[in-house]
């Protein structure tokens, strides 16, 4: 138990209702949330194993170790509870994770014996530091009720549902290690393989035509991610839905009927997938073939698929060996289950954990019609609940006994009928596994970011990303609330199962289907622009609907052809004009020229100023089109725009001082910089996001400059938003060029106390 800065626990506490909370609750939710992460780590069985990689596209499990700890740090650190760091270095190494952009991306860097990550008593070190001081944070701070998103609270709830978001993060990930590496914890306890009575024919429900609206209030008494908030409301069609989650016994027949062997079963996107991973059956479970892992770094050759009958037990609580009265011995003998810690004799009942590829296969393989539920077939499903305007006790994980396979009550999955049914005749609609559902990742209408996390949900409004809802086993806090929605791309593995459905009109053109579906185009850096798929049949009328994220609307061709020009075009632009005042003023007010950033570059005009009077510039642009192009220019590149017009760079620039990044937020590593240059404040979608840190990467006796074309961000403005360490000194009006004349920037300038 060496990395335990608290106590061994499986028991997950209730959320503090924010309206009526005490310091105490808090304390307690805190506490619970820590206890229950670093708890569920004593499942490996040697500090030697926090350093690999059981999934190919993540990192090793000595970073979600320790990010969960820094991300209350750098949270904190944004909402000023606290003024001083603990460890910049580990607050930058395990700050930011990896988005694989599919299936088959590279190896990150960090995921490779060669890199080095520090001790586990050093990340155990931190933890302790860190838990220390939240308990002082919470004592110190006067508490306001109610805790809303505008409270400095916010961002200590934000860091405990981080935690236990990591919960089902870690728990996958350990899922998916060696067997041999694994062992099961003191007071982990596995959900009964089969209920009082036996899961027959998986029914489909009918449900009739209903209107819903999603969203959770904003004055709703609980911690909640900035994806839930917004409202949409929409009428329903009738429709059928299984009654059960699709089994393992259900899905094994799809297996056995050669479905992973069966090309015109699987979309274009997840034969290709099925091919990459030589994938035979689902990810959790095990055959004695030696069938491809997903393992990454040094576990890359390693196979889960091999098993004897010392490596197989049923003495874990699943009582295996009941099974074979409803599947023949033979066919069980075939395939065993991997759970957290066991590989056990298949679970027939559970419900299938698959990817939502092999959920749509399935769909196809088990006839015309089949699709998944959309968002808002899953809240009919739900059937009636209190209004929300009931509080905390409107929400199924505030309620005293939880009548679903949510909150940790198992260290595992059930039989899909252990708990009870909702009015609407459905089980397991909160709770066992998560379930896929057709529509894309996006903000409701009104969405807006947070900016202590500018970031959480909005790059997955690309059209890559399916929802998922309904929460797990290990499904905890915010993540078990009703209003939960999360993402992950199509290939990706989670505790997460699927239901069918089907809409109950023959003619489907009739059929305006709920489903929201992102139409706009997004540019990925290195890939370039990926149609969005909408994998349902071609006659349904779904809802087509921009990208909530703003970036992804303004990143277009357009955009980037009038940036070229706006740069380019014009001796003293805009972004030529400013970046050489910020040379005077470096000058004016004795700051050094070692290194500046400019957030907001652009197509990089500004950065390529700039490495006329710095020796090292970071460029950082949020935009894919634009940050490309720039890289482009950079490496001599030839770029047209407009009326044939060709961009030439000047030869007094120093291209090998510049560094550019796509970045959507300012990470650490960032650093700090004798110039901060900000440009792009009139397009960001959240600007207090990208203010409130600029003083920290501000170097004492460095400056900030600050400059708008619409005169909106003047030193007023800015000052309600920049920490106090910035001091204005200078403000001015100066003219540019552009297409429509002279225009004129506001420029504000800020030197570090």
């Amino acid at each position: 138990m060496a990395q335990l800065t608290g106590t061994r626990t499986f028991l997950s506490l209730t959320p503090p209702d924010l309206s009526t909370c005490t310091k105490e609750e808090i304390k307690r939710y805190f506490i619970n949330s820590y206890d229950l992460n670093e708890s569920l780590f004593l499942g490996l069985k040697d500090e030697a194993y926090f350093y690999k990689c059981p999934d190919r596209l993540r990192l090793p499990l000595v970073f979600y170790f320790a990010h969960t700890a820094v991300v209350y740090v750098n949270k904190l650190m944004l909402s000023g509870l606290i003024h001083e760091r603990i460890n910049l270095d580990f607050e930058t190494m395990f700050e930011t994770g990896v988005d694989e952009m599919s299936w088959d991306d590279t190896e990150n860097y960090r995921m490779g014996g060669s890199y080095k990550w520090p001790a586990i008593s050093e990340v155990v070190e931190y933890r302790q530091i860190v838990r220390d001081l939240i308990l002082k944070v919470i004592d110190d701070t006067p508490l306001e009720l109610p805790v809303t998103m505008d409270s400095p609270w916010w961002a200590l709830m934000m860091g405990m549902e981080h935690e236990r978001i990591h919960l089902e993060t870690s728990s996958v990930l350990i899922r998916q290690m060696p067997i041999e590496m694994v062992q099961r914890p003191e007071g982990w306890t596995y959900g009964p393989v089969k209920s009082a009575k036996p899961v027959k024919k998986n029914k489909m429900v009918t449900a009739k035509t209903t209107e819903v609206t999603l969203g959770k209030p904003t004055n709703f008494p609980s911690y909640g991610w900035d994806n839930e908030y917004g409202e949409v409301s929409c009428k329903v069609p009738p429709f059928q839905a299984s009654q059960f989650l699709i089994t393992n016994k259900e899905f094994l027949e799809f297996v056995e009927a050669g479905g992973y062997k069966t090309p015109s079963l699987w979309t274009e996107e997840g034969w290709k997938w099925v091919q990459f991973r030589e994938a035979a059956h689902p990810c959790f479970w095990v055959c004695n073939q030696g069938c491809k892992s997903g393992c990454g770094a040094d576990l890359a050759s390693y196979s889960h698929c091999h098993f004897d009958d010392d490596s197989v037990n049923g003495k874990n609580g699943t009582n295996g060996n009941d099974e074979e009265t409803e599947v023949k011995k033979a066919r069980q003998s075939i395939y065993k289950l991997r759970l957290m810690f066991d590989v056990v004799d298949m679970a027939w009942d559970w419900p299938a954990e698959v990817n939502y590829h092999e959920a749509k296969a399935f769909c196809k393989w088990k006839g015309p019609g089949y699709r998944l539920p959309v968002e808002a077939e899953h809240h009919v499903m739900r059937g009636a609940q209190l209004p929300a305007s009931e509080g905390s006790q409107s929400d199924i994980i505030f309620q005293k006994k939880i009548p679903a396979n949510l909150n940790f009550q198992y260290g595992s999955s059930t039989p899909v009928n252990l708990f009870p049914p909702t009015e609407t005749g459905f089980y397991d609609v909160f709770g066992n596994t998560w379930e896929w559902v057709e529509d894309h990742f996006n903000g409701l209408s009104g969405f807006h970011t947070h900016f202590l996390y500018d970031d959480f949900s909005s790059p997955c409004f690309d059209g890559k990303h399916n929802i998922i809802l309904g929460g797990s086993w290990i499904s905890t806090g915010d993540e078990a609330s009703r209003f939960a929605r999360y993402a992950f791309r199509r290939h990706f593995f989670q505790h997460c199962g699927f239901r069918i459905a089907r809409s109950l009109t023959e003619d489907l053109k009739q059929i305006d289907l709920p489903a929201r579906m992102v139409d706009t185009e997004v540019f990925v850096l290195g890939s370039g622009v990926q149609a969005n798929k909408i994998y349902l049949d071609n006659n349904f009328s779904v809802q087509r609907v921009q990208s909530t994220n703003a970036v992804y609307n303004y990143d277009t061709m357009e955009t980037l052809e009038g940036i070229l020009e706006l740069e380019f075009g014009f001796r003293d632009s805009f972004a030529a004009v400013v970046a050489a005042l910020c040379g005077s003023y470096c000058s004016h007010y004795k700051v050094a020229t070692d290194s500046a950033v400019h957030l907001g570059t652009a197509t990089g005009r500004g950065s390529f100023e700039l490495s006329r009077h710095f020796q090292n510039v970071l460029g950082v642009e949020m935009c894919g089109r634009l940050i490309d192009a720039a890289v482009r220019l950079q490496s001599g590149r030839h770029i047209t725009y407009k009326n044939g017009k060709d961009i030439k760079l000047d030869t007094g620039y120093n291209l090998d001082r510049i560094t550019f990044k796509q970045l959507t937020w300012i990470p650490n590593e960032v650093e700090n910089h004798d110039l901060v240059l900000i440009t792009h404040l009139d397009r960001v979608q959240n600007p207090k996001a990208w203010l409130v840190r600029l003083w920290e990467i501000t170097r004492p006796r460095g400056m900030a400059v600050i400059a708008s074309k619409d005169g909106k961000w003047n030193r007023e403005k800015l000052h309600v938003h920049l920490h106090h360490r910035l001091r204005c000194v200078s403000s001015q009006e100066v003219p540019y060029e552009d297409r429509n004349g002279e225009g004129t920037a506001t420029i504000t300038i800020w030197k570090y106390k």
